[in-house]
């Protein structure tokens, strides 16, 4: 894989360049949830402390939401959505890895701005493994919009293997750009790239990573991912840190 230079920020518009509509309650709330994090635990937050950051009445929050988990249902679906329409028509005929780095990146570029409220959220997933598989379940379905957005094969049962493959060494990625104070995110890019690579090597996620047909492939296929996490130590990511996003 070639080594692409160290992105810049995205520059922010100069005061009165451009004006922004205001934002609905349903913004507000995963905004002032995501704030909220940065300074305490996903299980520590009242619904009342989300009403008063977020400047609604409780029944504002209420009718937009019936708890917190789908609050962050709601901040993934709007980082995929940034995601899916910054893409760039020059990465169509790159190589898929190459493809798959470019959408992972902006997803973390989209998400730097985040980086304590994630923290925050990856501690609770460890304390609370049920909280884990809760977002791991959230994660699947959003590595599953990535991988499209990289123009790789995401339907079916393949595509389901695929994206838990993904969301597993993004959570790995995770925990180096929680860390990562670089406005380029270099020590990010570089622990993605690892990632990216470790993922070819243990399962061909890139290179048809799971192909389902009949004649045992399944069973070898499931042999060969259980012998690669104990030596890759995947099965951490999911058991301790697993993210959506």
């Amino acid at each position: 894989m070639v080594r692409r230079p160290a992105r810049r920020p995205p520059q922010q518009p100069s005061p009165g360049e451009e004006s922004h509509p205001p934002l609905s309650d349903r913004e507000k709330i995963v905004r002032a949830f995501f704030a909220l994090l940065a300074e305490q635990a996903f299980e520590d937050i009242g619904y009342a402390d989300i009403a008063a950051r977020a400047g609604v009445p409780l029944a504002a929050l209420r009718q937009e939401f019936g708890s917190k988990f789908p609050i962050v249902a709601a901040y993934v679906k709007a980082i995929d959505r940034k995601v899916l329409a910054g893409g760039e028509a020059d990465m169509a005929e790159e190589p898929p890895r190459e493809r798959l780095f470019d959408v992972l990146m902006r997803r973390l570029e989209a998400m730097a701005p985040d980086r304590a409220a994630i923290r925050s959220l990856m501690r609770s997933a460890r304390r609370h493994p049920s909280l884990a598989f809760a977002f791991n379940a959230l994660a699947v379905r959003s590595q599953q919009w990535m991988l499209t957005a990289a123009n790789i094969d995401a339907a079916g049962p393949r595509g389901i293997v695929r994206a838990q493959g993904l969301a597993l060494l993004f959570a790995s990625v995770l925990r180096t750009f929680v860390r990562d104070e670089d406005e380029g995110l270099a020590r990010t890019m570089a622990a993605l790239d690892r990632a990216l690579g470790r993922g070819q090597r243990w399962s061909g996620f890139l290179e048809d990573l799971c192909r389902i047909a009949p004649g045992g492939s399944v069973s070898r296929l499931c042999r060969r991912l259980r012998r690669d996490h104990r030596d890759r130590d995947v099965d951490r990511d999911l058991g301790e840190e697993a993210l959506p996003f």
